[in-house]
Parts: C-alpha cells; structure tokens; sequence
C-alpha cells in the first residue's frame, strides 16, 4: 500500500521562499541524484538485493485487467512477472516537477523542474518560479487504485535477453512522486526538521497525493527530497511485465528512470538496475503452451544494482 497523508484542499505549492528566477542548472543550484533501487526490493531495504522477495509470477484470467486477482488451476489468460520498484534521490537538492493548465479543458499539464538555490537554500513556489521546462507531461489517472495527477515517461521496466535486444516493454503509464520513505545512510542534505526551505517542502512531499480526487485541478506538484525515495509495490496496477509469450530462457529485467535524461540530475550513471532471470516452461518445453495453467518457474540469477546489464555478467 502507498503511504499518504491528506492534504487538505487541492493547492499543493509550496509556500517558501524565492531563489533568483534565472537560476539553472549549473553553480547556483543543488541538483537531485535519481537511483535507481534493485529490482524487486522493497523501498528502504536493508538486506543484499539477492534476498529481496518482493516479485512473483502471477497468471490472471483477463488480460484487460490492470492488476490481478492472481489465479491458480484455471487457463490463463496472461502470465506477468511482477515486482516492487523504488527510486531514490540521493543528491544535494531536491527532485522538484511542478505542472499547469490553464483551464480544466485541456486533458494535460506542461511541466517545468525546479532547482534549489545553493547560495541561500530557497526553492521555487510554483510553475512560473522553476527554471526548467520538462517534456514529460502529468495527467489526471482515473482508476480506482490512483485517481490522482500522474506524471508521463518518468521511470520504464523492460525485459531483454542478454544481448540486450528488448524483448517486452512495460504498460506503465505515469508515477505520482513524493517521500514514501527514507533511504538507508546518511546523506548531508538529507532535510532536518528546522523550518528551512527544504524541510518544509519535505513536510509537503510526504502528504504529497499529487492531486487526489482533484481531476479539476490547475496545479500540482511532485517530487522527491534528498534521503527520500517513492515506491510502488509488485501488486499495483501495471508493475509488471507480460511475458505470456516468452520462450523459455536467460532474461534480464530493466528498471530504468529517467531514462530520456530530461530531468537535470548530479549524475545520470545509476539511473538503471536489473536482474538476470531464467524462464522455465513446465516439462521443460521451449515455448510457452496454447493454454496455460501452469506458471512457467522463474529464478532469480543475479541482482544487478546501478547496471542496465546483467545476465551477460554472470559467469557459468
């Protein structure tokens, strides 16, 4: 289950103080660090990412369906490999996306990242405040599990066979991020509670619900402070990866966040993490039968954290 705290009202700018309007990307600002968390680790895990558990195999009768309920001893209608994914910022300054319409008839906000000032700590209240516009567009998510403000391409799962050739993408639409928890070690910007700039957007970014019950609304925020990282677990709508056709067979699965580099980061090299996985079909067949009532096993071969590669590593 996501953590939240209600927010009350659907305004969620943070109400802090100024940096110069022509801060960027550079000397004057404190950038975030996204990392991507192992692969099927619950957020804030303290053991080896080999011992994480938070996957499994799941086959669902309806294919449309974005989550289970996961069934047993009955044809299939789709195999998916599900797991837990977390990304961490463990830079200087806060991740901080603001988005914005102009009236409620345009389906979509614009989006601009905001940059804490490193010269005297403030950050940027609002849309028109933060320095970088975004690509990624945020929209309002209908579903009964959301039913909030999501924001598009932030984070992607693929499954790809060791040479690296993609062999199932994900259906994953949009995150809506905040502080669900705090990372292991210490981090120096990690915000007290003191009153500053960044302890006050935190205070925000862990209510933060990105808009709930809010399809009406002209703002919203998202984002992820320093030491914080937001996580969505295995059974949530759409954190998997169909692999219903896929042969039997050594298999990398790829987190990858950020991965169009739009977001301005510290550091863009532990963007990605994975794990090498071997498929197996029952009675050892290469190809996964016309009807399915059998999962296939699926073993865990190696935790690859901080690497876009990983079954190609593993020595036989």
């Amino acid at each position: 289950m996501r953590r939240y705290v209600a927010l009350v009202g659907t305004a969620v700018l943070v109400a802090v103080s100024v940096g110069p309007s022509h801060a960027a990307a550079g000397d004057m600002a404190l950038l975030p660090d996204l990392r991507q968390a192992p692969v099927g680790c619950a957020g804030g895990h303290t053991v080896s990412p080999s011992r994480c558990v938070d996957w499994d195999v799941c086959l669902v009768a309806d294919p449309s369906a974005p989550s289970g309920p996961c069934v047993t001893g009955v044809p299939a209608g789709a195999v998916r490999l599900r797991f837990t994914s977390a990304v961490e910022n463990i830079g200087d300054g806060p991740l901080l996306v603001y988005g914005t319409r102009s009236d409620t008839g345009q389906p979509r906000m614009t989006s601009r990242q905001a940059f804490q000032s490193a010269v005297d700590g403030s950050i940027p209240a609002s849309y028109e405040q933060a320095q970088h516009a975004l690509p990624a567009a945020m929209y309002y998510e209908h579903a009964q599990a959301h039913q909030h403000w999501h924001m598009l391409d932030f984070e992607h799962f693929q499954l790809r066979t060791p040479s690296g050739t993609t062999v199932v993408t994900d259906r994953k639409n949009g995150f809506c991020l905040g502080d669900r928890y705090r990372t292991v070690g210490r981090l120096p910007n990690r915000p007290a509670d003191d009153g500053s700039p960044a302890a006050e957007l935190a205070k925000v970014l862990w209510a933060n619900r990105c808009g709930h019950h809010a399809p009406e609304a002209l703002s919203t925020v998202q984002g992820i402070s320093v030491g914080y990282g937001d996580d969505y677990v295995y059974a949530v709508d759409f954190q998997w990866l169909d692999i219903t056709a896929v042969p039997s067979g050594t298999y990398d699965v790829v987190n990858v966040v950020n991965g169009d580099r739009s977001l301005v980061e510290k550091s863009y090299a532990n963007n990605a993490s994975s794990i090498a996985i071997s498929v197996r079909w029952p009675g050892g067949a290469h190809n996964p039968p016309a009807q399915i009532t059998e999962p296939p096993q699926v073993r865990l071969l190696r935790s690859c954290p901080g690497q876009e590669r990983c079954a190609g590593r593993i020595l036989y």
